[in-house]
């Protein structure tokens, strides 16, 4: 989830994630729509929070296999991430136009430009 510019999960106190979080808050976090050929990186700064009101907001049914008592598991902690950067590429002209293109390079030796890509800028207040 993402709201005022962070973004927000549930995870586990126990994990590797929460661990590895604790020794240094650097993160990147990746998203693929591979069926539509799009991706977003985001870098950023990752904070564990016991915030019980944001608990309550991200809580869903499926997070009970992981977290037996709802929201009052003593296991259950909030990680905040706030970007400081981020990149996306996607396609100009969507996958199929995409592996065409591709393949007319390889016949050709000229390389395709289908991409969109760029740098999104994090403003902070």
């Amino acid at each position: 989830m993402c709201d005022q510019g962070n973004f927000w999960f549930l995870s586990a106190r126990s994990s590797k994630k929460n661990k590895a979080i604790a020794l240094d808050p650097q993160v990147r976090l990746l998203y693929a729509n591979t069926s539509a050929s799009e991706y977003l990186s985001v870098a950023g700064t990752a904070e564990i929070t016991h915030d019980m009101a944001k608990k309550k907001e991200l809580w869903n049914p499926i997070a009970k296999a992981w977290f037996p008592d709802g929201v009052d598991d003593p296991g259950l902690t909030v990680l905040k991430v706030n970007p400081t950067e981020g990149y996306y590429w996607d396609t100009k002209n969507g996958k199929l136009v995409s592996i065409i293109m591709i393949m007319a390079a390889a016949v050709t030796g000229k390389a395709p430009d289908d991409g969109i890509e760029g740098v999104i800028s994090v403003a902070h207040s």
